[in-house]
């Protein structure tokens, strides 16, 4: 079985739970806030084109990866990306840090942003898991600190992101 089947199971096991999987508004919120809809001005300014984000990643609306020639979308498509994209990191962050579950909204929206802005697989093998998992929430902060760099180089506006995210942990 595959991680994305291992997902589908997950979800299921915990909506016949009576558990209902919704993405947080405050995380939606955060999200918007540090990816922005990103225009880049060409022929239609009402629209979004593919870019290259700082990481080096082809993106378009709320930070949706995509191909170089994805045709440009409008910012309710962008919306509905976005939903799918924090739909699959809510779930991503409570597969491998359950805990998440019982804690506050504010520290699975934390981690339910950091997912969406670096992906399961870097929350998948990092130290924030097992500290996570620990309920260890200072040296959460510390780990959430470590994750700033992109194309190896410090990325002020993941220093800001991972800041804003420390205060939702602690």
């Amino acid at each position: 079985m595959g991680w994305g089947a291992e997902l589908l199971v997950f979800v299921a096991d915990l909506r016949e739970g009576g558990a209902v999987i919704e993405v947080p508004q405050a995380a939606i919120d955060l999200a918007k806030r540090f990816e922005g809809f990103c225009r880049v001005p060409k022929s239609d300014p009402t629209r979004a084109y593919p870019y290259v984000c700082p990481a080096g990643y082809h993106t378009i609306g709320f930070g949706h990866l995509c191909k170089p020639d994805h045709p440009p979308i409008t910012e309710a498509e962008a919306e509905v990306y976005l939903a799918q994209d924090l739909m699959t990191a809510l779930t991503a962050t409570l597969w491998y840090c359950p805990v998440l579950a019982t804690e506050s909204d504010s520290r699975l929206v934390a981690i339910v942003d950091f997912t969406f802005n670096l992906g399961a697989g870097r929350l998948q093998t990092s130290t924030l898991r097992r500290r996570i998992n620990q309920r260890a929430w200072a040296s959460s902060a510390v780990e959430l600190r470590r994750w700033v760099y992109g194309g190896g180089v410090v990325l002020p506006g993941l220093v800001i992101r991972r800041e804003a995210e420390v205060a939702l942990v602690l």
